[in-house]
């Protein structure tokens, strides 16, 4: 009965690296979701709506960075669920000289040396969904929030 009071804005936040093609890529997209028609494809469909966080040249905490691994999909055999670890934060970047295996080593790495990360990391707090390096996966996530939004979820 009382569901629309405790229905509230999705948080999603980005932390973006603005020499990264494809954080400005899912950035300028989280930013059209917002201010036009979504998907971009039907005219009279409404903007999402979601608060947008946009964390800028900064890698997560590693309490962040625990959550976020938490909500990427695992690659786990059906039927297991496994988080991630956190290599899978780290790019093939030439200046990476060292591969951290745990969160804390991941925050040090990319405090020193922003190229260690793969941009953009986007996190939907509220649906426990995240994307790491990729656009594709941040269309996932605002699909997601179309789909709710139009009452398919």
């Amino acid at each position: 009965m009382f569901k629309a009071f405790t229905r509230s804005i999705p948080e999603i936040s980005i932390f973006h690296n603005p020499s990264s093609p494809a954080s400005t890529n899912a950035l300028k997209l989280l930013r059209s979701a917002l201010s036009s028609p979504y998907p971009p494809s039907k005219s009279s469909a409404p903007p999402l709506n979601f608060n947008l966080e946009v964390i800028e040249n900064k890698p997560p905490t590693s309490d962040q960075l625990r959550t976020i691994l938490s909500y990427l999909p695992s690659k786990a055999p059906s039927g297991q669920s496994q988080t991630p670890s956190p290599e899978i934060l780290l790019s093939a970047h030439p200046t990476v000289d060292s591969r951290p295996t745990n969160p804390e080593g991941i925050v040090q790495l990319a405090s020193q040396n922003p190229n260690a990360l793969k941009w953009p990391i986007v996190v939907d707090w509220h649906s426990g969904k995240a994307a790491v390096g990729d656009v594709e996966g941040v269309k996932g996530i605002l699909e997601e929030l179309r789909k709710k939004r139009d009452g398919e979820a």
